[in-house]
């Protein structure tokens, strides 16, 4: 059947179950099309410039690359039910929980499916037959152990090395113990509706922790409310809900804002760091493509410090809230700068995020215009 949209991506993808979650929530009949090897090798890297997944074709024609902005467009396509709050503290706020998902998320889902031998067979079956449908075992087995090699290729670049198992796992108990606590009360993070945050968040959630076998069984299992939270918002439920009144941001949250500016957001400022060095050293102008990565930051995480390379993507993710909330009216900036004091960051939107930065497919580049 056609319609207007094609998700191109896999149930394993990270990206693909925020994309594939949003689009449920729209209402909007979509062809859910498993990337096979023409499309990743192939049609995807033609039509976008990079080999990733998800991407969404529009029936004009049009790949949208990146799901932050494929969300973006589609709300622009189909403004209701809307995924981005009205209100300026929970739009803020969702924001900031979306940047975290998907920049900070990343090693911890890696870890949880390439760290555990079991979830492989999960990856090999899935893979195999989105990638190569009509072939015999045989033939996917080689094409899967290359692609799975490549992926594991990635996990010292982004801090998934032996030394750092106990503390991303420490992290993790702690936080969705936090998560489980909140979905005990709420259907969603900002009440009876999903957001862009919901969605970001179940990224990780759906396509590693909940389905591969280890983490399913050890950290979603023994967490009921979460995953049926995780369930909820993959499925698309909550489209005629509402937000939480009078521009709350639940206190049952405060936890994870307190990890998002005491961990996150030092991780942010030490790839700051690490660019404002690139453009100085490489004598970047305005326009220039800045390097993927940047070299080993260190910030911290649960009680140590956790060292991974550092991306310029994740600054302007960041970028993006800044960008956000100096377009609110002078009475809504007060408002979530009120919020922002009770938690104790006041001062969290005049962090220094060095030079503007403009999405370039999968890196960035030195902003054009300010």
């Amino acid at each position: 059947m056609s319609h207007e949209y094609s998700l191109y991506g896999w149930h394993l993808s990270f990206f693909t179950g925020k994309t594939r979650g949003y689009l449920n929530f729209k209402g909007i009949p979509f062809n859910d099309v498993q990337v096979n090897a023409f499309d990743l090798l192939y049609r995807i890297p033609k039509k976008t410039g990079a080999t990733v997944m998800p991407v969404v074709k529009t029936s004009d024609g049009q790949w949208l690359q990146d799901s932050t902005m494929i969300v973006e467009e589609i709300e622009k396509r189909h403004p209701e039910p809307s995924a981005k709050p009205n209100t300026p503290k929970q739009l803020i706020a969702s924001m900031l929980i979306e940047a975290w998902c998907d920049e900070w998320w990343i090693p911890i889902a890696m870890h949880y499916r390439w760290s555990y031998p079991e979830n492989f067979e999960l990856f090999k079956r899935d893979s195999g037959k989105a990638l190569l449908p009509f072939a015999p075992n045989f033939v996917r087995k080689p094409f899967v152990n290359r692609i799975a090699n490549m992926l594991r290729g990635f996990l010292p670049n982004v801090g998934v090395i032996p030394e750092q198992f106990e503390m991303m796992e420490a992290w993790t108990h702690k936080v969705l113990n936090i998560l489980e606590m909140h979905f005990a009360q709420h259907d969603f993070l900002f009440g009876n509706k999903p957001t862009i945050a919901d969605f970001a968040l179940v990224g990780p959630m759906y396509g590693h922790l909940n389905r591969d076998p280890s983490p399913k069984r050890d950290l979603l299992d023994v967490r009921p409310h979460l995953q049926a939270w995780v369930n909820r918002v993959h499925s698309g439920k909550g489209g005629t809900g509402t937000l939480l009144a009078n521009d709350e941001v639940p206190e049952t949250l405060t936890p994870i804002f307190e990890t998002i500016f005491t961990e996150f957001y030092p991780m942010i400022e030490a790839i700051v760091v690490k660019l404002d060095e690139h453009v100085d050293s490489d004598n970047l102008k305005k326009g220039d493509t800045v390097a993927r990565t940047l070299g080993k930051v260190s910030f911290p995480m649960a009680h140590g410090q956790f060292s991974r390379a550092g991306m310029p993507y994740s600054v302007w993710m960041v970028q993006r809230i800044v960008d956000q909330y100096e377009k609110l009216s002078l009475l809504d900036q007060i408002s979530v700068a009120e919020w922002l004091e009770g938690l104790g960051y006041g001062n969290i939107m005049n962090t220094y995020l060095g030079p503007q930065l403009q999405r370039d497919k999968l890196q960035t580049r030195l902003a054009q215009y300010s």
